[in-house]
Order: C-alpha cells, then structure tokens, then sequence
C-alpha cells in the first residue's frame, strides 16, 4: 500500500511540473550577446517573482529569429523594436504592445562618423557623407536600418547604395560603433541610446568616432504580449505582465535598457513605424 502511495505521489508530482506553465520571453538581439543575456536573466527574476510563474528568456541570434519565435508560441513576450513589433503582431492574432519606454515615445537615430573623415555635426544630414562607406545596423532594426534609410532617402533623394560607396550591415548596434571606430566604415546609423550608454562607460573613443547628425523622433521599442495569453495563464494575466512592467522601478534594471521607466503604449503608436515601412518597400 505504502509502494503505492509513494508512486502516486511520484506521479501527481511528475504531471504538476509537466503541465506547470512557463512564461517565455525573448528580445531583439541589438547589443552583444552577453550585455543580452545579463539583462534579461534579471528581467526574467523580476517577472517571476511579480507574476508568481516560472519566466524564462530565450536569446535569438536575429530580428527574423525573434518574430518567428513569437509567432509559434515559442515566446509570449518580446521587446522588440518598433518594426519587428509591427511585424510579430501583424502575424498573431490579438498580439498587442503593452508598454515602451519614456524614451521610445521620441526616439532618434545618431549617424557617427569616423574623426578621419572631417565630417563635423551639423543640424542636417551632412552632404559630406555622400560616397563614404556605410554601414546599417541590423536589415530588420527600426533604428539601425529602416529609420535610417528613411532619413537618407528623404535627404538625398536616393537609395543607400546610390549615396553611399558601400552598404553594409553589422548585425547591431555595438558593433555599428567598433566598425566606424576602426575605419571598416567611414559612417554609419544606430540607437542614440545605445551609444549614450557605451560613451558614459568609457566604452568608445570619441578621438575616432564622433556623432555627426541627431534625427527627428520617431517611436521605438516596445514590450508587446501576445493575445492568448490569458487563455493559457489565466484571466486577467495580460493586465498582471503589463502592470509588472510598469511597475519596475529597480535603477539598476531600468538603466541596464537604458530606461527611465515604462508606460502604457498601443499597437496604434507604431502606425508611423507601419508607413515607414509601407514607404521604404521593407512591410507590404
């Protein structure tokens, strides 16, 4: 009888874990790897201890990667970009962008330039960078590619590869810097955040590379949840990992974004991101 017990405990035990939801979450690979990883195995802390579930982050090597995962179920939650989170919802049925950043209502592009070029910041996009070498960031990022493609189109009145002597794309942001820093490019585009952030941890040799335009704002990063998951976690939980977020208030894991805080945000926001898009012949 005891030998019963015992494996029917095993059992009811064994079927808890296994049926035992878990939160995945994954984000848009924009910075190294292990800047990644650091911050949002933290983040994933903080969300299982606010929403009482197991959450876990799953690291993706591309933007394409991210969507895709989003869309199988293999995520519930990303932070994405303002095109990829355009992208993912467009493809899930119900998927809604619940908080951004302070930041990511007015965010803006810096284009950087090699110190060996003489290009200098201006208050328009320089004429001087015309058949320089370029380089984007990642082909699918909002600030990294497509924004910055809008503004040159917009300034120049032609293709990248029409204004530029090469086009090329580092895969992110961090590495957008260290190419024109080295002279592998003379100029390219990135998150202004993100060189915000490198510049005040020392972490770029402003004798080499310099910013050289800010862009106009434009709306950026976003959490965005997708819409069954309440069915799977329970009434009421898309309002509990919306409030946990904006409830974060932890310095150090806001500044590890960088961000002030979050805030409420809307698929709607990301409308301009859509025309941009639609413009630029990147979204249909």
């Amino acid at each position: 009888m005891r030998w019963i017990l015992i494996t029917l405990l095993a059992t009811l035990t064994a079927f808890t874990q296994a049926n035992a939801e878990t939160l995945y979450f994954t984000a848009i690979p924009d910075e190294d790897e292990t800047r990644l990883e650091e911050r949002f195995n933290k983040v994933a802390d903080y969300l299982a201890d606010e929403l009482d579930v197991d959450v876990r982050f799953v690291p993706v090597k591309s933007y394409a990667a991210s969507i895709t995962a989003f869309r199988n179920n293999q995520v519930q939650l990303a932070w994405f970009g303002g095109l990829s989170g355009v992208q993912a919802r467009d493809r899930v049925e119900g998927a809604e962008a619940i908080a951004q950043g302070v930041e990511d209502r007015a965010f803006h592009n810096y284009f950087i330039a090699n110190t060996e070029t003489g290009i200098e910041r201006a208050e328009e996009l320089p004429e001087a960078i015309r058949g320089k070498t370029f380089t984007f960031g990642s082909q699918g990022s909002t600030s990294g590619r497509l924004m910055p493609e809008y503004f040159i189109r917009e300034r120049f009145g032609q293709a990248p590869n029409e204004v530029f002597s090469r086009v090329g794309y580092s895969g992110n942001h961090t590495r957008t810097i260290s190419l024109v820093e080295s002279g592998a490019y003379q100029v390219g585009a990135l998150n202004f955040a993100v060189w915000d952030k490198m510049v005040d941890e020392g972490s770029v040799d402003t004798d080499k590379v310099r910013v050289i335009w800010k862009s106009p704002a434009f709306p950026n990063y976003q959490w965005s949840i997708r819409g069954d998951v309440d069915e799977r976690f329970g009434e009421g939980f898309k309002d509990r990992v919306q409030k946990a977020l904006l409830d974060m208030d932890d310095p150090e894991l806001l500044e590890s974004f960088p961000r002030e805080r979050f805030v409420p945000v809307g698929n709607e926001h990301y409308e301009p991101i859509r025309k941009v898009g639609q413009d630029v012949g990147i979204l249909d």
